[in-house]
């Protein structure tokens, strides 16, 4: 699909429990992204943000990345198939290198975040 066509209702980024206590793994679907680019956005900062949740002093990139699959959260954009951003390409780097703030700042790319505060502005934020 081309980025210039969202599916009806926008594209959506489905959130995976790897620990396996949601239903088929899916915690949630999160929708209403215009393009592609911003779904695939937000999946990455997403899987970004839940490998450095996993993420403490000292461990080493095996025992993270084992972490990660054991407790952390996969994000796959649904119907996007080759232009859908896929964990899998990046998850080393990842797991090898801390990530920065604006790295795992998924909730400004949420496109909920205008029903959860009508008045948010980005420039507070």
């Amino acid at each position: 699909m081309s980025d210039l066509f969202a599916p009806d209702g926008g594209w959506r980024v489905r959130i995976l429990d790897l620990s396996g206590g949601a239903q088929d793994n899916i915690t949630e679907e999160v929708g209403g992204f215009d393009t592609l680019m911003h779904a695939n956005a937000f999946a990455r900062r997403y899987v970004r943000d839940s490998v450095e949740r996993c993420r403490v002093p000292g461990m080493s990139s095996k025992d993270l990345l084992e972490a990660w699959f054991a407790f952390g959260e996969d994000a796959v954009v649904i119907d996007a198939d080759e232009g859908g951003w896929k964990s899998a390409t990046e998850l080393g780097d990842f797991v090898d290198s801390l990530a920065s703030q604006e790295d795992r700042d998924w909730r400004s790319l949420d496109p909920r975040r205008e029903d959860i505060d009508p008045d948010f502005d980005e420039e507070d934020a």
